[in-house]
């Protein structure tokens, strides 16, 4: 079951970013019922000489393995926390290739209303480019004041029809996709519904190219589309088909924004950093008190966003935590495309783009049987936040955690979450 599970990822592209799980699997539809491959199948794969680029691997792996990265604060040389962080974050821009977005777009509210205990409104806006962002906002009905705010990044789940429905919850009734969704990673739970009760105004928007962002067949030439059409989106099996054929397309977007000189996670960054400054414009919203947080592809947005924007005072990365190395020799394949930067590992190792938030509050939140990653290159990703808090005189504002089982932000991980939150946002 486990090779015929990995072929089917390799094959879609459906690996990256919060597929290991069963459940979800069988909610597309696109291959057989399995247990997640086990967090040791990794290491062994590296104990044993093997690698996912067979003879290759050492070599690469030797690359980016010896001398510490250029950048990395752990170096000798950096001793000068501000000016470490003021250049490390413009090399890291520049790597990136942001594309700028020009100025915060006027945000329309399409629709308010209460929903246990919670004031909702679904808000747009146009970015320069695609079709208009959807974002939904969370706080406490009947909140006097302004609140602290938390920018709240929906996973990958190899589902990009929906975007902010991962992780929110507006209604009684929900799409059965996403009830097996909440059930698969969350426990069952809407997680921003649950921080914004504890007294926070949270912002999800929908990622590039997710839902409201998702690219549509028919704007791609049609010997691309499989077939497929846009007709009767919320159909399961239409919803099905179109994260298939999503997966296999995403090669296609990744080389098309390399070739315009641009990357993936730039425009990830860009986006949430324009959601960011439509949060902490909210006359509801205490801009001095902003954190954000999410499992998977939303703890790799945490990676970036926490590591650039200083108005991000406390940063929950859940599910997305490891090394360069273990990328190289182990655990590409079960990632997105929307994880790569180039030349940027010879420059700051993984952990230490997140890193470029220190002495600011940061938590990571790790599984042990997480199948995305290894386990000793998760533990090897700790170390190295560690030594940079530690050298910044930091180490109280920087904590992990490794929980049982697989990839997921179940219910004792949110508490954990959440009290970090309270702890660094809250008077």
């Amino acid at each position: 079951m486990k090779n015929n599970r990995r072929d089917f990822l390799k094959k879609t592209g459906l690996a990256g970013l919060g597929i290991a799980g069963s459940g979800l699997l069988n909610g597309l539809g696109s291959a057989p019922s399995s247990s997640s491959t086990s967090a040791a199948d990794g290491a062994t794969t590296e104990t044993e000489g093997i690698s996912i680029i067979g003879a290759y691997g050492p070599w690469a792996a030797s690359l980016i393995e010896g001398d510490l990265p250029e950048y990395s604060f752990r170096r000798d040389q950096w001793n000068d926390l501000a000016g470490w962080r003021k250049e490390a974050r413009e090399r890291y821009i520049e790597r990136l290739g942001m594309p700028d977005l020009g100025n915060v777009p006027e945000v329309t509210v399409e629709k308010q209303y209460s929903y246990d205990g919670l004031m909702i409104e679904e808000l747009s806006w146009q970015l320069p480019y695609g079709p208009p962002t959807g974002a939904i906002v969370l706080k406490p009905r009947g909140a006097d004041g302004p609140l602290p705010g938390i920018l709240g990044f929906h996973d990958h789940g190899g589902n990009k029809y929906f975007g902010k429905r991962k992780i929110t919850r507006t209604a009684d009734n929900r799409h059965p996709l996403i009830e097996n969704h909440h059930q698969e990673y969350y426990e069952g739970m809407a997680w921003a519904n649950e921080i914004a009760k504890r007294g926070y105004v949270v912002l999800v928007s929908d990622a590039f190219p997710f839902a409201s962002r998702r690219v549509l067949l028919s704007d791609v030439p049609e010997h691309l589309r499989g077939g497929l059409d846009d007709q009767n989106p919320e159909n399961p099996e239409n919803i099905r088909d179109y994260n298939d054929w999503a997966g296999r397309h995403e090669h296609i977007m990744a080389k098309s924004l390399f070739s315009a000189g641009t990357t993936w996670p730039a425009l990830f960054l860009a986006e949430d950093h324009m959601a960011l400054d439509i949060l902490c414009g909210r006359d509801d919203v205490d801009e001095s008190r902003v954190g954000c947080g999410g499992l998977s592809g939303g703890g790799m947005r945490t990676v970036f966003m926490g590591g650039m924007d200083p108005r991000i005072q406390c940063a929950v990365c859940v599910g997305f935590m490891t090394t360069w190395k273990d990328l190289v020799v182990a655990k590409s394949y079960t990632h997105t495309w929307m994880t790569y930067v180039p030349l940027l590992p010879n420059e700051l190792a993984f952990p230490e783009i997140l890193g470029l938030r220190v002495p600011s509050a940061t938590m990571v939140l790790n599984n042990e049987e997480d199948a995305l990653f290894t386990l000793s290159e998760m533990e090897r990703a700790d170390d190295i936040m560690g030594e940079v808090y530690q050298k910044a005189g930091a180490a109280d504002h920087y904590q992990c955690s490794f929980h049982p089982g697989p990839h997921k932000f179940d219910r004792a991980m949110q508490a954990e979450a959440f009290d970090w939150f309270d702890r660094w946002l809250k008077p």
